[in-house]
């Protein structure tokens, strides 16, 4: 009997050497279609994942996991009051803020490092489907964004600025209740040409004078003063977003609101 358990247990513990063997050769011998252990494979391939591109939606949070630095002090508060990155919905949209530079009639960088557009995400979303209305018209058009979202503080540095001067007439008051953009219900915009670049549309972005008014663009195509090329980008541009849902205005062919002023202070808070 004893010699039979010894026997017994002998016979068992080699059936386990030989299971625990075999397993070491599987898990070793797994190769890719190159040769490679898949091990070693899986580590090459995740060390050469590119970057992920700014407009996407990985590069906006500020996590180690996606390898990416602090969001600017400007940016996070406008997330932190609601806002959202048009271009996490839309990665197509571009975005180059006029504000963001000294290139604007203010000849003054009144954003510092904020380089996205942030808007409402209601009226972040009425974007997006201009956005596929523009590319719908013609595929190798894109909508530009020169100014979104402007917080109150950001209107308070233009305001000092332009008071007392004849720019004054141009930038609103950071008082009585603020502008469209101080909500992150208005951008300004234009056409984007994925050969060409930004699209001539007869004035530059923060051209104030009449040639900029889309009241009188008629009479100045008329008069040879704008193409009707120019007649028809801007056209285009309104028609794309009037059937998104916003409105434009009279006197700046870049500038459209998403809603009434009366609806906007009722249903939104100004950011600040």
């Amino acid at each position: 009997m004893n010699y039979w358990n010894s026997w017994h247990r002998l016979k068992c513990a080699c059936f386990s050497l030989v299971v625990l063997s075999s397993c070491q050769e599987n898990t070793s011998s797994v190769y890719t279609s190159d040769g490679r252990p898949e091990q070693e494979q899986s580590t090459t391939a995740l060390d050469s994942v590119p970057q992920t591109p700014i407009g996407s939606l990985g590069a906006s949070f500020p996590d180690s996991i996606h390898g990416n630095p602090l969001l600017p002090e400007l940016e996070q508060t406008l997330r932190d009051q609601g806002l959202v990155n048009v271009q996490e919905l839309d990665p197509s949209i571009r975005v180059s803020l006029a504000y963001s530079t000294t290139d604007n009639f203010l000849k003054t960088d009144v954003y510092g490092d904020l380089a996205r557009c942030y808007l409402q995400p209601e009226v972040a979303r009425m974007l997006v489907k201009a956005s596929s209305c523009i590319q719908m018209k013609d595929s190798a058009f894109r909508l530009i964004v020169f100014d979104g979202v402007r917080p109150l503080s950001v209107q308070r540095k233009m305001w000092d600025i332009v008071k007392g001067t004849q720019q004054q007439q141009y930038v609103a008051a950071p008082t009585g209740g603020g502008g469209m953009h101080n909500y992150g219900c208005a951008v300004d915009l234009g056409l984007y040409h994925v050969d060409s670049g930004v699209v001539d549309m007869g004035t530059p972005f923060d051209f104030f004078g009449e040639l900029a008014q889309p009241r009188y663009e008629v009479k100045f195509v008329q008069e040879g003063k704008l193409t009707q090329e120019h007649l028809d980008h801007r056209r285009a541009l309104r028609a794309c977003m009037i059937q998104a849902g916003f409105s434009g205005i009279l006197n700046e062919w870049w500038h459209f609101n998403a809603f009434p002023k009366e609806i906007v202070r009722h249903n939104y808070t100004i950011i600040q």
